[in-house]
């Protein structure tokens, strides 16, 4: 065997990377398991009455079932390494995970397991190539490590960066749709509908444009209709959306209906509050323009211009300086 290869993968980095991934690997069979689950009868019946007839897509379907099923019980089994501990972080987590789209009850575990088994594949894929290309002989410890540090990090962080974007962008389409969703309500209200018609029929139209906003105005028909408080359901919205504006919307129909004014009256003063609001937001954005156009003009106009202007009486003195003669 080659001995530049022995040297390799007998050196302390190399060593310490081989047993760091033995014992991450261990940890990966011991979360997914080895051993075949049963089905859960309870979830077999329930997929056989959603689909009501034998054929082979409900075969399919039941397949599916049981193993989602079996592989949320193996993460189960282990949900006290993958979850917070602390009911309040835990929240937190939820409520994170909420805004980002995923209303899943096992969305916190299964984000930690991805950030696991992400960062354990890049750590093996480092170590596939630190083992096929060994490094030089001679390099440094950096230099070894980082084939396999930085497939590490980018799979672990690589979840956390893919939520925040969701929840980013999440944020920006609720924040935008709303002024629009507050007309439509508005407009459904004083055409004569309830508010529960009127935030269904809200929900409808603003699929195609706001899905994020029309599941959220969903979400409030459907527990509406499920017999929850109409004031209690909108506050949780205001929760999910994390948007100030739609706390501030349901602080004037709770005081409307306190006060017993007319909900229309309410909502028309703080729809055109709202675009008002657009309005100033869309100022500020065009007010920056002319600071950002400066700096780029600075950047990339000045330059040149200088260069042309006294370019040619810089190479004229040099000229002449070297050229000139002193008395030396």
């Amino acid at each position: 065997m080659n001995p530049d290869f022995l040297a390799t993968l007998t050196s302390p980095p190399v060593l310490i990377a081989l047993m760091v991934a033995a014992g991450v690997t261990l940890v990966l069979m011991m979360l997914m398991g080895r051993g075949k689950e049963k089905p859960d009868p309870l979830a077999r019946l329930k997929a056989e009455v959603r689909q009501g007839h034998a054929g082979e897509a409900s075969r399919l379907t039941r397949k599916s079932a049981m193993s989602d099923t079996a592989l949320d019980k193996r993460l189960d089994k282990y949900k006290a390494f993958l979850e917070p501990t602390d009911s309040a972080q835990m929240g937190e987590a939820r409520l994170k995970m909420i805004q980002a789209g995923y209303h899943g009850k096992n969305a916190v575990r299964d984000f930690h397991a991805a950030k696991l088994i992400l960062g354990m594949g890049g750590l093996l894929i480092g170590l596939a190539y630190i083992l096929l290309l060994p490094p030089p002989e001679g390099a440094s410890i950096f230099a070894t490590a980082m084939p396999i540090l930085v497939p590490t990090l980018l799979g672990y962080y690589f979840p956390i960066y893919w939520v925040n974007k969701r929840h980013g962008e999440r944020q920006d389409q609720i924040a935008r749709g709303f002024p629009d969703a507050l007309d439509m309500l508005l407009i459904c209200t004083e055409a004569g509908q309830s508010m529960d018609q009127s935030i269904s029929r809200v929900a409808k139209e603003l699929r195609a444009g706001y899905p994020a906003l029309s599941e959220e105005f969903d979400t409030v028909s459907h527990e509406t209709k499920a017999g929850k408080d109409r004031l209690e359901v909108l506050k949780d919205m205001g929760v999910r959306c994390g948007n100030a504006d739609i706390r501030s919307f349901v602080t004037v129909l709770i005081q409307s209906a306190t006060y017993g004014t007319s909900v229309a009256d309410a909502l028309r003063v703080y729809a055109a509050e709202m675009r008002d609001k657009r309005v100033m937001l869309a100022e500020e954005k065009a007010n920056v323009l002319p600071t950002k156009l400066t700096l780029g003009t600075m950047m990339f106009t000045v330059p040149p211009l200088l260069i042309i202007l006294i370019g040619p009486s810089v190479y004229g003195v040099m000229k002449m300086l070297s050229t000139a003669d002193f008395g030396l």
